[in-house]
């Protein structure tokens, strides 16, 4: 079989893996992001454009690399549109401005923003480690 263009359309189960995420969390997203609509077609078939599997690939990079929420990078296509997302302009991504007194969490701040890598290495631990006890709570 030959390689698509690279202006072909694609199917859910393509763009989930070229995402890396299941198909599930492409159509979960669909409802979460009003900017991503791919093409339905007959027996609601999906048919993503390049731009949106740009897209899918950025906020797929917000919310599992970047640590943004979903509100979080809602707020960021809001106010920043999802062509600058989907570019890959991570300077976009960045808050505008640095606080200069101590704040509470803003969600759409990236979580790992200032953190160093053996810091993050150690959260990252934790986190394991809890969601490990949470489905060994659960099982019982």
């Amino acid at each position: 079989m030959s390689e698509k263009s690279a202006q072909a359309f694609r199917t859910i189960s393509e763009v989930a893996d070229t995402v890396g995420v299941p198909q599930h969390v492409l159509r979960f997203w669909e409802t979460k992001f009003s900017a991503i609509k791919p093409l339905k077609r007959g027996g609601n078939r999906r048919y993503y454009r390049p731009e949106d599997v740009n897209l899918l690939l950025a906020i797929n990079r917000l919310l599992y690399t970047d640590g943004y929420t979903i509100k979080g990078v809602q707020k960021l296509l809001k106010e920043q549109g999802a062509k600058i997302l989907a570019t890959g302009d991570t300077a976009a991504t960045q808050p505008v401005s640095t606080p200069t007194a101590p704040q509470t969490f803003v969600a759409s701040q990236p979580l790992a923003r200032d953190l160093d890598a053996n810091m993050l290495a150690s959260l990252r631990s934790v986190r394991d480690r809890l969601a490990s006890a949470l489905s060994e709570a659960r099982a019982v």
